[in-house]
């Protein structure tokens, strides 16, 4: 990309501005640190010039928006055309509840819902459920069967709203709802769209909400993308997550890392099936963290999008280009929320956020400030939503696509994260790949070692957290925190106790015996999920069918 000649000079120059401008003034003004490094533990020079770019290739590497290997995005105008879709991540209590948070979203001009369940509905557990007790709508909306999935879109019309759901070991019981509701409100399923997150995988890595062994849950799996791409078109049927992974504490090269290293392994198992991935490859989606490091993050994004452009078209030979883009939505980072001095967080949210755009996300959701002291007030999460409209319509950075393509660092920065994800999915390739990695706690050590070494450095102060290990103050603010109604479980558990008494129990009996069935016969087992749905079957009634079945898994430990 550049004058072997020009590149030659510019070393020299820089080695001559290093010994006579550089040393001089840090003798005088030593600098901040000792070292300045990436989360990944790489250094960071003072200063990038071409030189560093020398084996770069620019048709090659990076590219133009919208064209392989989709660096610059997946799409030719990116904002310019339509801005991404604002999302708030939300659910409480009753399904009546957040019905009437979603609508209030929607007022203020959110254009996607993201639909947080509560604990229960994640792992497959009815309201009454013993096992339920004392969780029941407390980190997410409560659904225990195709009634509450019609109370919470109640007024919300399917064919408009671009739905997304935080689900994955229910995942297929979820969406099996969400498809009854679209059709009960005359929504053709080509015209429903959003997204599942489906992702199992990373439950394994990082965040627990699992149910049966991982053969079975990609089976599963693979049988959602068999029915949605044939049946749905525009809905995303997998989010790829590398946030919860980030969450746990990785580093952005192991996000992008072990999320990949994720998808190759659902890529596999869907071709294994059958599946052409020319098809189903339109139909992924990925969900990354915007954390902290600003301009890492940005080249994190940039250099995900073209990791997995090669992987699709090289090892995959896709050869539909929508196959190969890499769509993503993102969420600023939950885990450098501080419950000291909250309102500190909205900074960070919005230069969270602000990386996010300028790395080419499709969707986004930005944190509220309160979030590590309770659920999001309405004040809260209106700010947060504000934040993202302020980004996209005062700042100008949506004017042009990848604005900060061509600066030295950022490249540089990509070209890195590029190189040390791929040593990690080489690694992960010689281990029989990603899931005989999990099964032998190969990223959970990785991801702990990282987590460790990031929380010294605070204790240290060699990471500076501002209000928590620098800046503290004497002054504690007191902020008005969402509080949830404890008589919610019992309200819960009155309603199943109601549907149990009106639905028809037969119809409910020969949908799971169905259901049981296909289980056994290894058979696609969605259209038995909505029979189920249908009749009214609770998802702890259909989550118990294929217990056993499948069987339930067991971690081991990583120490």
């Amino acid at each position: 990309m550049f004058d072997k000649n020009e590149l030659d000079k510019i070393k020299m120059k820089k080695e001559e501005w290093e010994e006579n401008t550089l040393k001089k003034t840090i003798q005088r003004f030593p600098e901040r640190k000792s070292s300045f490094l990436t989360t990944y533990d790489k250094n960071i020079d003072v200063v990038y010039t071409p030189k560093d770019l020398e084996n770069l290739d620019y048709l090659e590497d990076i590219g133009f928006p919208g064209e392989y290997p989709f660096t610059r995005g997946v799409q030719p105008t990116m904002y310019r055309g339509k801005l991404w879709t604002m999302r708030q991540y939300a659910g409480f209590g009753t399904a009546e509840e957040s019905n009437e948070r979603y609508k209030y979203l929607l007022e203020q001009g959110q254009t996607g819902l993201s639909i947080a369940f509560d604990l229960p509905t994640q792992i497959g557990y009815d309201s009454d459920d013993p096992l339920a007790e004392g969780e029941v709508g407390k980190v997410g909306v409560a659904v225990d069967s195709l009634e509450d999935m019609e109370i919470l879109f109640n007024g919300i019309p399917l064919d408009r709203v671009s739905v997304s759901m935080t689900i994955n070991s229910t995942a297929i019981i979820l969406l099996a709802m969400l498809v009854v509701v679209a059709k009960k409100q005359g929504v053709p399923l080509d015209k429903l769209r959003g997204t599942i997150q489906n992702d199992i995988l990373k439950e394994y890595i990082a965040r627990g909400t699992y149910i049966f062994p991982p053969k079975e849950s990609m089976d599963i799996i693979v049988d959602i993308f068999d029915y949605g791409s044939k049946n749905l078109p525009k809905f995303n049927l997998i989010s790829i997550s590398g946030y919860h992974i980030r969450e746990a504490g990785a580093n952005s090269v192991q996000e992008v890392a072990f999320t990949l290293a994720d998808g190759i392994a659902y890529v596999e198992a869907a071709i294994d099936a059958g599946l052409d991935p020319n098809e189903f490859g339109k139909n992924l989606s990925f969900f990354f963290s915007s954390h902290n490091n600003f301009l890492e993050e940005i080249a994190k994004f940039r250099a995900s999008r073209r990791i997995w452009s090669k992987i699709m078209k090289n090892r995959f030979s896709v050869s539909n280009e929508n196959a190969m883009k890499l769509k993503f939505h993102a969420q600023t980072a939950g885990s450098t929320l501080t419950a000291q001095q909250p309102l500190n967080n909205i900074v960070r949210v919005t230069l969270q956020a602000l990386s996010a755009v300028l790395g080419g996300a499709q969707s986004l959701h930005t944190n509220s400030f309160d979030e590590a002291l309770s659920l999001p007030t309405e004040q809260a999460v209106t700010i947060a939503l504000r934040t993202q409209q302020i980004i996209a319509h005062e700042t100008g950075i949506t004017d042009t696509v990848d604005p900060l393509a061509g600066s030295y660092f950022i490249e540089k920065l990509t070209l890195d994260i590029e190189e040390q994800v791929e040593e990690y999915l080489k690694k992960i390739e010689e281990l029989g790949g990603m899931v005989e990695a999990i099964e032998i706690g190969y990223p959970q050590q990785e991801i702990l070692n990282s987590a460790y070494q990031t929380q010294k450095r605070i204790e240290e102060k060699e990471e500076i957290i501002v209000g928590v290990n620098e800046f503290k103050s004497e002054k504690e603010e007191k902020l008005e925190v969402l509080k949830i109604d404890e008589e919610i479980e019992e309200k819960q558990k009155e309603k199943l106790k109601v549907l149990r008494k009106k639905r028809n129990q037969k119809e409910v009996d020969h949908s799971l015996e169905n259901l049981k069935k296909a289980a056994i016969e290894k058979v696609n087992i969605f259209s038995y999920v909505i029979k189920c749905v249908e009749s009214y079957a609770t998802i702890g009634e259909i989550t118990k069918v294929l217990k056993e079945i499948y069987g339930e898994y067991k971690e081991n430990l990583v120490i």
